[in-house]
């Protein structure tokens, strides 16, 4: 049924007629424009449901056509089947042509999600009926930390063919960070021969006591990269990439000791970190550590391509949590504040991070970056991912800059997903499937004209405590399902969204998710083997604050 679409659509007709069968006989007719989403469905669609989808006309009865409107909007789509004339989907653009055919994945039944072919398709019909459809946001994102917790490449691509699945086109891949470097940089190899690694990790909360002392790591080649930002282009889908500076920079600092605050620490004594929290550890504000990091961006500037995707011009500098606390103490931070004029530490990070704002920005690509860096000022061209909760988005919105919303009080999905001793390492607040279906991204307050700067929203989906892909799993479904409605849907205002409805369509995807392979959280709650007892967290209670 059509009314099982998830994220839901904006509008629906089902007259009355017979549904569109599809068997052996089904003809493939591409228009120019539309070559990934063929492509897409002869190597996804085809082998799930044993469709051979061969080359036909554009006339054939009961084919699929794909082609170009320029009447749509560039992600808004068409998709209509009718007995006799088959189905078409029609796309303002490319990608809207793309999110036409996941509708009709969703269509066809659970089925449709599987790799091989369960049972006969004798039956397989799509039933008559329009769907009309665009989405509400441009930006609807899924960060993933890989530095945590290291993903490897496959489960970056699943990732991937999930989000797909729920529409959402923004994949920002965090990447470096205290515990771990995640990407290679050719002219500096100890960035991955050393940092990409750590001797053994902190089990469940930083105050647990338990260790796993087995090494854990792993990082991207070159080539990795590619094949990521391409497999994601095919499914137009961004991939924005982070490299977090002058803070969360302990394991870079491990490789190369002077890029640290060598006049107050002994910088050589350090490993990459292996406990969670926020280092002390950060850049020098030196001409060294400025050489250094173009060089690293350089390196990721051809890897991610600006015209992948849209938003891949965007890079992620990160620029959040940076801690002072050896810049105090340090002459050649003093001198360097000194030098520049400025007024202090805090002006001092401002400085840092405007230094790769205009580099990016003469490279023709645009710097995004933790709320943080609003503080002290921002170049006009800047974009904000706004963590703290609704006000750095506001304050963003309303400077004229370009903000993501990802409150972390509501859409990190990390944080637990329900009270009780079963959910495993319980962190931050209860935020339930209910409450991501009620978040509401653009802060209010804003004008028309300042939430307009609202790009769109993104959950993140921090590793410390997600260990492997099942725990990721578990932590972003099927609460990232209720996200990409969020973001996708032209929902009412929170109070009035129906989450009964969205329940009953739910019954549907969880058969979807269980065809894709998702460990989920089921709705009962946690199965035994996804508990993790004895594993400390560091749960909050009450409402999160709405600040």
């Amino acid at each position: 049924m059509v009314v099982e679409l998830i994220p839901a659509p904006r509008a629906v007709q089902e007259p009355a007629g017979p549904a569109v069968p599809l068997g052996d006989g089904t003809t493939l007719w591409a228009g120019p424009g539309t070559e990934r989403t063929e492509r897409w469905l002869r190597a996804t669609l085809a082998p799930a449901l044993g469709l051979p989808l061969r080359p036909g006309p554009r006339d054939a009865p009961d084919g699929v056509r794909l082609l170009l409107d320029d009447a749509l909007a560039p992600e808004a789509y068409r998709l209509s089947a009718a007995a006799g004339q088959g189905v078409e989907i029609r796309g303002g653009g490319p990608a809207g042509v793309f999110w036409g055919a996941q509708t009709l994945r969703q269509l066809l039944g659970p089925d449709a999600f599987r790799r091989a072919p369960v049972r006969p398709h004798a039956a397989l019909a799509v039933p008559r009926q329009v769907v009309e459809d665009a989405p509400r946001f441009r930006w609807r994102g899924l960060l993933l930390d890989v530095a945590r917790h290291f993903m490897p490449k496959e489960g970056v691509l699943r990732y991937l063919d999930l989000m797909a699945a729920h529409k959402l086109n923004v994949l920002h891949l965090h990447l470096t960070d205290d515990q771990g470097w995640r990407i290679e940089i050719r002219r500096h190899p100890r960035l991955t021969g050393t940092g990409s690694w750590r001797a053994r990790t902190k089990l469940g909360h930083r105050a647990s006591p338990l260790w796993d002392d087995r090494p854990h790591g792993g990082f991207y080649t070159h080539d990795d990269i590619r094949e990521i930002v391409a497999y994601a282009a095919e499914r137009h889908i961004g991939v924005v990439p982070e490299i977090d500076v002058p803070g969360h920079s302990q394991a870079a600092i491990a490789a190369y000791p002077e890029l640290g605050n060598t006049d107050v620490v002994d910088t050589t004594a350090l490993s990459v970190w292996d406990t969670w929290g926020i280092s002390s550890n950060v850049l020098a504000p030196t001409d060294t550590t400025l050489r250094f990091y173009e060089g690293v961006f350089e390196e990721v500037l051809e890897l991610f391509p600006a015209d992948a995707a849209e938003f891949s011009a965007f890079v992620h500098v990160g620029g959040d949590e940076c801690r002072k606390e050896q810049w105090t103490r340090s002459t050649a931070a003093k001198n360097r504040i000194a030098d520049l004029g400025l007024a202090d530490e805090d002006a001092l990070q401002s400085w840092f991070i405007g230094h790769f704002d205009a580099w990016l920005a003469a490279r023709g690509r645009r710097l995004i970056g933790w709320d943080e860096i609003l503080e002290g000022g921002l170049a006009p061209g800047a974009a904000v991912s706004s963590w703290r909760g609704y006000a750095g988005g506001t304050a963003a919105a309303r400077a004229g800059h370009d903000v993501v919303m990802c409150p972390e009080q509501y859409v990190y999905l990390d944080h637990r997903q329900a009270p009780g001793e079963d959910e495993p390492v319980p962190i931050g607040f209860v935020r339930t499937l209910e409450d991501v279906y009620r978040f509401e991204p653009v802060p209010e307050g804003l004008t028309e004209a300042e939430a307009r700067h609202v790009l769109g929203t993104q959950a993140n989906v921090w590793t410390e405590v997600l260990e492997d892909a099942a725990r990721v799993d578990y932590q972003a479904f099927p609460r990232l399902a209720a996200f990409a409605e969020v973001a996708w849907s032209p929902l009412p205002a929170p109070a009035d969204r129906d989450y009964a409805d969205f329940a009953r369509r739910m019954t549907a995807h969880y058969r979807r998710l269980d065809a894709l392979g998702v460990a989920y959280r089921p709705p009962a709650g946690p199965h035994p083997w996804q508990r993790r007892p004895g594993i400390l967290g560091r749960p909050l209670d009450g409402p999160p604050p709405h600040r």
